[in-house]
């Protein structure tokens, strides 16, 4: 469940010290507060397994690294945490901050939708926007539920839905080269 705010208000990152700490996510984009409960087992499993399999591809390659809810400081009034990303190992020691929070965009952004119209509505909308503008190269917005991946690429500055894959697609990636991943894998 995910609520927000009036869009009147125009939160910041400083505004986050004044909410309280009770295991919900707060997320900022374009100054308007995403709050959300903790997600569901089937959605952390998806996760997992789509970090476990990055994570695998980036020991093996020396490529680079993932990392699972890492928070990302786009701008005090642009502040997210999304489910999964990917960094290469040269852009990655020019994104951190001194307190390990990513402070530019990722390669790859994973967002795994969770239930609710709004949720759905911060990550096929706000986020995308927000992905887009920030230079993430590449976007995969996971439905656990009906088990399919939609792949967006930058094209011409812009993220641009690319493929929606099925449980029998592979997922691969010009960002990891000789990355393959079975669709099915990722949810059973």
């Amino acid at each position: 469940m995910s609520q927000t705010y009036p869009a009147a208000l125009r939160w910041t990152i400083a505004d986050l010290e004044l909410l309280p700490d009770n295991d919900n996510r707060y997320e900022i984009i374009d100054g308007e507060l995403f709050v959300t409960r903790a997600p569901h087992w089937g959605h952390q499993e998806v996760c997992g397994r789509i970090f476990a399999v990055l994570d695998a591809w980036s020991r093996q390659t020396g490529l680079g690294r993932s990392a699972i809810n890492p928070g990302i400081i786009f701008t005090d009034a642009d502040n997210v945490i999304p489910d999964v990303v990917w960094a290469s190992t040269a852009r990655l020691a020019l994104l951190l901050d001194e307190a390990g929070h990513l402070t530019a965009a990722p390669e790859l952004v994973v967002e795994v939708l969770s239930a609710g119209a709004e949720n759905e509505r911060r990550d096929r909308e706000a986020k995308l926007r927000l992905y887009s503008l920030r230079g993430v190269q590449e976007y995969w917005l996971v439905n656990w539920q009906l088990q399919q991946i939609e792949q967006y690429r930058r094209e011409q500055a812009a993220l641009k839905i690319v493929a929606t894959l099925l449980p029998n697609d592979a997922l691969t990636s010009p960002l990891l080269p000789g990355f393959t991943c079975s669709i099915a894998g990722l949810f059973t």
